[in-house]
């Protein structure tokens, strides 16, 4: 396919197993962590082109340092992965606020700035897709107690979406967030979907037309409610 395809948070998980589908369909595919080391020892396990670059959302000078030694004059795929604090052990009426408040500094304001500073890449690309990888846990409609953290974060990253989908229609940039399902994965804990089923969803984002959706939520290529 000959994309440039930039993942953040991909040393693990579905991040990297978006990089390795990417790369084995013929993608040119940067793979970011907070660790470059993390980054590099992730790289050198996939076949196909995968630059490691260090990158830590959380850090507007991380961020400013990426773009600015980015080594392409375009960006024409953004998964936004990164993100923390999946909180099972707290609940809205006895949260720690420092917890939520470094929830939303990764998952929400990180993804923000990291497609800020990526627009004018995006915008030089010919079909420009925004992934931001969320959870059904932040549906609206479907939300009861427990990881407040998180759930607030991942209903902020959702109106984001909605808002970044709007503004950047008329550049053929298409945003949507997707949830994965409950995956096997470090944050996710045993007993999940594989993996390779968590990042189906995101690759299915990345994988759409000229003129498909854009501002929705989706799993496994259905619509979600909000």
């Amino acid at each position: 396919m000959n994309r440039i395809c930039l993942v953040t948070g991909a040393n693990r998980g579905i991040g990297l197993e978006v990089c390795r589908q990417l790369a084995l369909a013929g993608d040119t595919v940067i793979l970011t962590a907070r660790d470059l080391g993390k980054a590099e020892k992730a790289a050198s396990g996939l076949s196909g082109i995968v630059v490691p670059r260090q990158l830590d959302v959380g850090d507007p000078d991380s961020v400013r340092r990426f773009v600015e030694e980015l080594p392409y004059d375009k960006v024409d795929v953004l998964v936004n992965n990164a993100a923390i604090h999946y909180d099972t052990w707290q609940r809205a009426e006895n949260a720690d606020l420092d917890v939520v408040r470094e929830a939303l500094e990764t998952n929400l304001l990180g993804t923000w700035r990291v497609t800020l500073a990526l627009l004018p890449s995006l915008r030089a690309g010919d079909h420009g897709r925004v992934v931001n990888v969320s959870s059904e846990a932040g549906s609206l409609a479907v939300m009861g107690g427990g990881t407040p953290a998180y759930t607030v974060s991942k209903t902020a990253l959702n109106a984001l979406t909605r808002m970044l989908a709007a503004e950047l229609r008329e550049d053929r940039i298409l945003v949507n967030s997707v949830c994965p399902g409950w995956v096997a994965t470090d944050m996710g804990g045993a007993g999940g979907r594989p993996v390779a089923e968590g990042a189906r969803s995101v690759l299915w984002a990345v994988d759409l037309p000229d003129g498909g959706p854009t501002g929705g939520f989706f799993r496994d290529g259905e619509a979600l409610a909000w």
